[in-house]
């Protein structure tokens, strides 16, 4: 067909689309996704996100092991998910392929890089015979081309060498994609000169011309028949930007220190996955956020600790392992009645465990890891943008009641990502910070007797010096105490503090019926999955209700009336039935698990199958997704 008049392709309207990138940990996978999703949102679609990269520093380049993926789902509606399998796969090398090809949905489109498929990367990746040519691949629609050999001579002019030319592969599928989707590249290549910036102009202009050179192919070469365009999400009226949850949560503590106008120290180890939350404070110090790289994990719990004893707003942030080694100082903190906050981004354990893939397995652990008696606020937002208003709560419950507090979120949130529109200043709660100068009738541990909380000094207000410390204090005086009956006073009213918060904390709102024959309940990141299953069944008219707990200890007041409007109880867990235990010793419920460890989040047809289990069976069983 003549090339003037050949048709353009046909263009499809689709509500949403799922798309995984897939390759080498090497091949700028992370990149080629999260420059994709700050796209779609400004495209103005509902995006979210799942970012999953091997824990080796460096896995053997073209093994299963050294595969790095990431997902995204964006919509002309409300996601909560980034969805359970994809649309479209992006796979560049045979190991790629080999570990995503199970999760592409049927007649879904397959992009491969065609110089990838030698005898040696079939072989590092598991295969037998070439999968292109022996019918592994019959029932998609696989788009095949030589995209290795295509980038190196559209970089050409840079002057690149052939293997650093080979890097910019990834922006030339970016370039196809934005073909597909009906996309400009010139946002993309906005976002290309932001990251390398002037110092590495040569690679940037490098993946802008793979860009283009990407889209250009997929616009001549007639590989693909259709186009498809998805509408613009209704989202909320106001100024948007994309975060994850780490970026989420630090902005959410840097507007803490702001509200309170108390200054902020953020201690912190390095630890995956809760690094970039101290990468991204210690870029923020122009609002006077100091942030401390301590020498190890006990270091950086002291170092909060001492913040918060001389009046600044106390932070540390870690994961399992490191809660494990601060546990000691945490203690130190709740004797002390001291506002800290102890951001925990878990990750699948135990010990160094699965350091890049998310679990929820440490409830437990923030619950009771402590020596004594030894009671503490925990609370877990349910989404990436969410981070940022639970972080301000967080700091809220911890000076307002002057205890440590938990947020634990997860490596799925952490690294995930959607649309966060940034609130107004009158939207955001005011922190009321009153450091105690009055010297007369002045108790160190005297309490205000509506929070049972002491009042916070500052080391060296006149009148108001005192003992502190770990060692049980002689109620109200501070004062070192032996005393057995003094001991178990003071442990029943740290108990009794933490307890009456729940009259300080939204109670639990249902999505559905308010009784029914069954209650999905979860916490922190299963939200998502759990809100989509629920709709799905009540779509088939079933008395199925969802809820999310943001807070753990102490629980909603209200929950164990909720939770008795239901025939049965589903608590679907990344552990092995921690709230269920819980729910089950508090509330006398007879709760049933549905537990997953496998280092990914919940799909919502995991969850579906699940409430279709509950609903057809006479007698409650735990199950394992």
């Amino acid at each position: 067909m003549n090339e003037a008049i050949r048709p353009a392709p046909r263009v499809q309207e689709v509500d949403n689309v799922i798309i995984r990138f897939a390759g080498d940990s090497g091949d700028g996978i992370q990149s080629t996704g999260a420059m994709f999703t700050h796209d779609s949102a400004v495209m103005g679609h509902d995006v979210c996100t799942l970012p999953d990269f091997p824990a080796e520093i460096r896995a053997p380049v073209g093994t299963l092991a050294g595969v790095s993926s990431f997902q995204l789902n964006f919509s002309a509606y409300d996601v909560h998910t980034p969805g359970d399998r994809p649309d479209v796969l992006v796979a560049l090398n045979p190991a790629a392929l080999k570990v995503h090809l199970p999760d592409l949905k049927p007649d879904g489109m397959l992009i491969l890089n065609d110089d990838s498929f030698t005898a040696g990367d079939l072989k590092k990746a598991g295969y037998e015979s070439d999968p292109r040519e022996d019918g592994t691949l019959v029932g998609f629609r696989v788009h095949s081309m030589p995209i290795t050999t295509l980038t190196v001579a559209a970089v050409k002019p840079t002057g690149l060498g052939k293997k650093q030319a080979e890097l910019s592969k990834n922006m030339f599928t970016l370039g196809i994609v934005c073909w597909i989707y009906e996309r400009a590249t010139d946002d993309v290549k906005r976002l290309i000169d932001r990251t390398f910036g002037s110092r590495r102009a040569q690679m940037a202009e490098a993946n802008k011309l793979a860009v283009d050179a990407g889209y250009n192919y997929a616009d001549t070469v007639e590989l693909f028949s259709a186009r498809y365009r998805v509408q613009k999400a209704r989202l909320a009226r106001g100024t948007y930007r994309r975060v994850t949850g780490n970026e989420a949560t630090a902005l959410g503590f840097v507007a803490a220190a702001e509200l309170a106008n108390v200054p902020l120290m953020y201690a912190s180890y390095p630890i995956t996955p809760a690094s970039d939350i101290l990468h991204e404070l210690s870029r923020l110090k122009h609002f006077g956020i100091r942030s401390f790289q301590a020498e190890d994990e006990i270091a950086a719990m002291g170092a909060a600790i001492g913040a918060a004893y001389g009046g600044t707003l106390g932070l540390t942030g870690t994961s399992g392992p490191g809660v494990a080694l601060k546990s000691e100082f945490i203690g130190l903190a709740v004797a002390a009645e001291l506002p800290v906050v102890i951001v925990n981004v878990q990750r699948g354990g135990p010990s160094t465990g699965l350091p890049t893939k998310t679990e929820q397995a440490d409830l437990l652990q923030c619950l009771y890891g402590r020596n004594g008696e030894c009671p503490v606020v925990i609370i877990a937002p349910a989404t990436p943008a969410e981070c940022f208003d639970m972080a301000i709560e967080a700091f809220r419950l911890a000076i307002e009641f002057m205890t440590p507090v938990f947020m634990l979120t997860d490596g799925y949130i952490a690294n995930g990502s959607e649309p966060w529109r940034i609130p107004e200043r009158g939207e955001l709660p005011n922190l009321k910070v009153e450091f105690r100068t009055e010297a007369a009738g002045f108790q160190p541990f005297g309490r205000d007797p509506a929070t049972l909380a002491r009042p916070w000094v500052r080391p060296g207000t006149p009148g108001l010096e005192h003992r502190i410390g770990g060692i049980e204090k002689q109620d109200p005086t501070g004062a070192v105490s032996y005393d057995p009956a003094n001991h178990e006073r003071m442990v029943h009213l740290r108990q009794a503090k933490i307890a009456g918060i729940a009259e300080h904390i939204p109670e639990l709102e249902v999505f559905g019926p308010a009784s029914g024959d069954l209650l999905v309940l979860g916490w922190g990141s299963t939200a998502g999955a759990i809100r989509h299953a629920v709709e799905n069944a009540q779509k088939q008219g079933l008395r199925v209700a969802g809820a999310n707990l943001r807070y753990l200890n102490p629980l909603p007041r209200n929950l164990g009336t909720l939770l008795r409007r239901y025939r049965r109880v589903l608590v679907p867990e990344l552990n092995l039935g921690q709230l269920r235990m819980l729910l089950r010793a508090e509330y006398l419920v007879d709760a049933v698990g549905l537990n997953k460890v496998r280092g990914q989040p919940f799909r919502t047809s995991e969850i579906e199958q699940a409430i279709q289990d509950q609903l057809k069976s006479d007698q409650p069983a735990a199950r394992t997704a």
